[in-house]
């Protein structure tokens, strides 16, 4: 066999082992790799595609397509006290007033993501789909806030949605090297108690 021949087959070879690696890579999200990195969120949206797996993959691949590369930015001094002063705030006025309570949850959630680099709360859907690249443990608790100040939410249903919010909002108060794991959810014994409203019903239309 000629040198010719052996050098163009040994090209070949790498040709095809770096296009099979390049596929890998670009299918490593995918699949058990999804199931690995979005937990909950993959059931979610293979839910919200009826159980069809190949779409809701291509959703979930999309998102780590546009947001994979984000870094978080780190919050200007002082503004992770503030953010701790006005959820003890968000707290102490559920117990009067629980739709205006859980809508500054959704209203603080929001401008917190966007200080730290994500897209802002105005385009709910984007941001959303950003941070469960990167939060997605904890990012379903958001979402029920979100929908909860949209809907005809009880009283009940809406404190138990800003007390799982807090588990994204005690997360993008962490300053944590790029590539770091995120954090574990907290259980509710390890976050503050959200205070319960009066036995009533509270809905907004």
């Amino acid at each position: 066999m000629s040198t010719v021949v052996i050098t163009a087959s040994i090209i070949m070879a790498v040709i095809v082992v770096a296009a099979a690696l390049f596929t890998g890579r670009g299918r490593a999200s995918g699949g058990h790799g999804l199931k690995r990195r979005f937990g909950p969120e993959y059931a979610r949206v293979v839910a919200r595609h009826e159980g069809n797996t190949k779409e809701a993959e291509r959703e979930l691949d999309e998102r780590v397509q546009r947001h994979g590369s984000l870094r978080e930015q780190p919050l200007p001094p002082g503004a992770r006290e503030q953010y701790v002063v006005l959820w003890a705030r968000i707290q102490d006025r559920f117990v009067d007033s629980p739709w205006e309570a859980t809508a500054a949850a959704d209203v603080v959630v929001a401008r917190l993501a966007k200080e730290r680099g994500f897209p802002g709360g105005e385009e709910f859907e984007e941001q959303l789909a950003a941070l469960s690249v990167h939060h997605a443990g904890q990012v379903h608790g958001y979402r029920r806030v979100h929908m909860a100040v949209r809907g005809r939410a009880g009283t009940e249903e809406m404190r138990e949605a800003v007390v799982e919010a807090r588990d994204l909002f005690d997360e993008l108060l962490t300053q944590r090297p790029d590539n770091s794991s995120p954090r574990r959810p907290q259980s509710s014994e390890d976050r503050s108690h959200m205070p319960r409203a009066p036995g009533r019903r509270h809905t907004k239309g």
